[in-house]
């Protein structure tokens, strides 16, 4: 027989770990926003959007919504802050899956 304890544990542990890989793929996504900036400043080889939506895709979003605001990148384009914002649902689609 197992305590009310031993669940509660467990449910911590799944939110300290899906806490932490959520920080962890924010501040790569945060990164590559950076590189992007700076490389759209310079007319350098560009981050394909594609590949910043799947960061945001698999729980960088917040990274992202950051560096739109700070770093004003991406922030304007319509049809980016449209899939940009359909990632946003969807990871919270399938974190939520996770989570129940």
């Amino acid at each position: 027989m197992s305590s009310g304890f031993t669940d509660l544990s467990a449910i911590g542990s799944v939110a300290f770990y899906v806490v932490a890989v959520y920080c962890l793929v924010s501040s790569i996504t945060f990164i590559a926003y950076a590189f992007d900036k700076s490389a759209a400043r310079a007319n350098q080889w560009r981050t394909p959007e594609i590949s910043l939506h799947l960061l945001s895709l698999f729980g960088g979003w917040p990274g992202a919504f950051v560096a739109q605001r700070l770093l004003r990148h991406k922030s304007r384009k319509i049809s980016f802050q449209v899939a940009f914002w359909a990632t946003v649902i969807l990871n919270c689609i399938m974190l939520a899956w996770l989570l129940v």
